[in-house]
């Protein structure tokens, strides 16, 4: 998922507002308890404010699949809210 040259850098913005839009503060302290890697280095990875690094990537390989587990989940409700609207229309 990541490359040699995805660490000792920031995200890149397009992840962190993909994650940011996606991800819960739970789900950030879910990902923490269960890597073991702190909610704040998660929190600021995310945000940019610290580099991807070996050690927290696993979190955060782990928040990005949580993120897309939300965003079909998102995607699935958004529809059935179109279809219901659609019939009041």
């Amino acid at each position: 998922m990541f490359e040699p040259e995805d660490y000792g850098k920031p995200i890149s913005e397009r992840l962190s507002t993909i994650l940011r839009r996606n991800a819960t503060k739970d789900d950030f302290a879910n990902v923490a308890a269960d890597t073991r890697v702190s909610f704040s280095t998660i929190r600021d990875v995310v945000y940019r404010t610290n580099s991807l690094t070996y050690s927290n990537s696993k979190a955060i390989r782990e928040l990005i699949k949580v993120a897309f587990d939300n965003a079909l989940a998102h995607q699935l409700q958004a529809e059935n809210d179109k279809r219901f609207l659609n019939k009041l229309l």
